[in-house]
């Protein structure tokens, strides 16, 4: 296994705030750890750790393995003996073209704060922080075609374009891991590898996906009591989040775009090798079939998949999607032609108040899919948001749209004769694509009991972005 004393350089960020000592807490150490390890306090003067506290979710619906949407199957024989166990994400790397300013973007519009920095000659790393939800910015600081190797905690993805190439997960044995991982015929670029500083040693590997230019870091950082990784150092003067509108906790899913075919062949590598466990979008979904949108100038296939859920957290759900469009090309295939092969389409982050952090990104400057006017008109639609307690008017003005699990099958009779709210349903807006290619974009997702995908809200995005290509033409 591989040692990196890792260096400790000092630039200046500009407007993103400076390297240096860190005042206050980045998120205060609540004793425990991922992996389900307990950690102890930081050290006499050591900043406290980045991923001590984590956000306080709801249980997830109970029921019987594979009768609702969102809760994942019983675990196969197959899926028993798989290579690895995951629970959820650290961080997701994004990989920022050269001279690229979309790290002043994500902390000015999106408002995430920058929390940990790294530089070399030839690189920077920044990571940007809301809530539990980490994006680790990788940009190069000169032009070059080929891979450089100097990004810590990470491979340089091909194409090199703007793209989200890396899904880090926290394990507790990186070299058995990446051991077994080679044994099921997985590629392991970096190996095993072992990074300190002064505030102590962290292990990780990374291994490609079978999906286009995706990879995973495994890391054990039990030996780390820093406030991110060695190698990074605080940033001085990140503002604090009360007060600005926006509450994001953390990542919900990160759903990929597959070519044809690609799909199924995606759901059987991530059952046998990471131990994902398969859950139906939709109470329409067929096992056999996956949930296939038909229709309409609509094409695609999606399958889900969802990690083991522990006690570290919320557990990864990916979702994989395939064009199945037999016309012009759609949005599944452009991503394939502007991303250069399959990748992360878009990454959901969760919030418990879409409402007001959707009003405080856009006076922020960040542009929102809109829906089609229809979508707000449809025959009961206006019924099924009041019913779920929302104001149709509101979801309208901000483009925002709702899904009730089963629309009416949840409400109660109040005392009044009324009917109370539905207690599952959920709320989604997606950005306009975030890089100068038609790919990556993010998406806000307001859980309320509703553990899957409303098939009205996609049928709505397609619309959505199909409109937004249209226009660009």
């Amino acid at each position: 296994m591989g040692r990196d004393r890792a260096g400790r350089g000092g630039s200046k960020m500009g407007a993103l705030g400076r390297v240096g000592a860190v005042s206050g807490d980045l998120i205060p150490r609540d004793g425990a750890g991922q992996g389900g390890r307990r950690v102890g306090t930081a050290p006499p003067g050591a900043a406290p750790s980045l991923w001590g506290r984590r956000a306080r979710l709801p249980a997830p619906p109970r029921g019987g393995p594979g009768l609702q949407p969102g809760v994942p199957f019983a675990r196969s024989p197959r899926a028993q003996a798989m290579a690895a166990s995951l629970s959820r994400p650290c961080f997701i790397s994004l990989h920022v073209p050269y001279r690229q300013r979309w790290a002043q973007d994500l902390a000015a519009s999106f408002r995430f704060h920058p929390v940990a920095m790294r530089e070399t000659p030839q690189v920077r790393q920044l990571a940007l922080r809301r809530g539990a939800a980490v994006f680790l910015l990788n940009q190069r600081l000169a032009p070059s075609r080929a891979p450089s190797p100097d990004f810590l905690y990470d491979m340089d993805p091909q194409p090199a374009l703007g793209t989200a190439s890396n899904v880090c997960f926290e394990v507790e044995d990186v070299p058995g891991l990446c051991e077994r991982l080679r044994g099921r015929g997985c590629s392991v670029p970096v190996p095993p590898t072992e990074v300190s500083d002064e505030g102590g040693s962290v292990t990780y590997g990374v291994v490609k996906s079978m999906v286009g230019n995706i990879s995973h870091t495994l890391l054990d950082r039990s030996r780390y009591q820093g406030p991110f990784l060695p190698g990074f150092q605080p940033v001085r003067g990140a503002p604090h989040e009360a007060g600005d509108g926006v509450e994001i906790t953390n990542f919900d899913h990160i759903t990929y775009v597959c070519p044809r075919g690609g799909a199924r062949a995606a759901l059987d590598w991530y059952q046998r090798c990471f131990g994902f466990q398969r859950f139906l979008l939709s109470p329409q979904e067929r096992l056999a079939e996956g949930y296939v949108l038909g229709g309409q100038g609509v094409g695609m296939l999606l399958l889900a998949l969802q990690s083991a859920q522990g006690s570290s957290g919320p557990s990864c759900k990916l979702v994989l999607a395939e064009s199945l469009s037999k016309d012009s090309p759609n949005q599944v295939d452009t991503f394939l032609a502007q991303h250069g092969g399959a990748g992360i389409q878009h990454v959901g982050l969760c919030t418990p108040d879409i409402v007001s952090t959707t009003r405080a990104l856009q006076q922020a400057g960040v542009r929102f899919f809109v829906p089609p006017t229809t979508y707000y008109s449809q025959l009961g639609k206006e019924e099924e948001i009041r019913g779920a307690g929302q104001d149709p008017r509101t979801l309208a003005e901000l483009g925002i749209l709702l899904d009730t699990t089963v629309p009416g099958e949840n409400k109660r009779p109040c005392t009044d004769g009324t009917e109370s709210p539905s207690r599952n349903y959920l709320m989604q807006i997606f950005t306009h694509p975030i890089f100068s290619e038609e790919t990556f974009f993010l998406e806000l997702i307001d859980r309320r009991g509703a553990p899957g995908f409303g098939e009205g809200n996609i049928r709505a995005l397609w619309k959505a972005v199909q409109v937004y290509m249209d226009q660009r033409q």
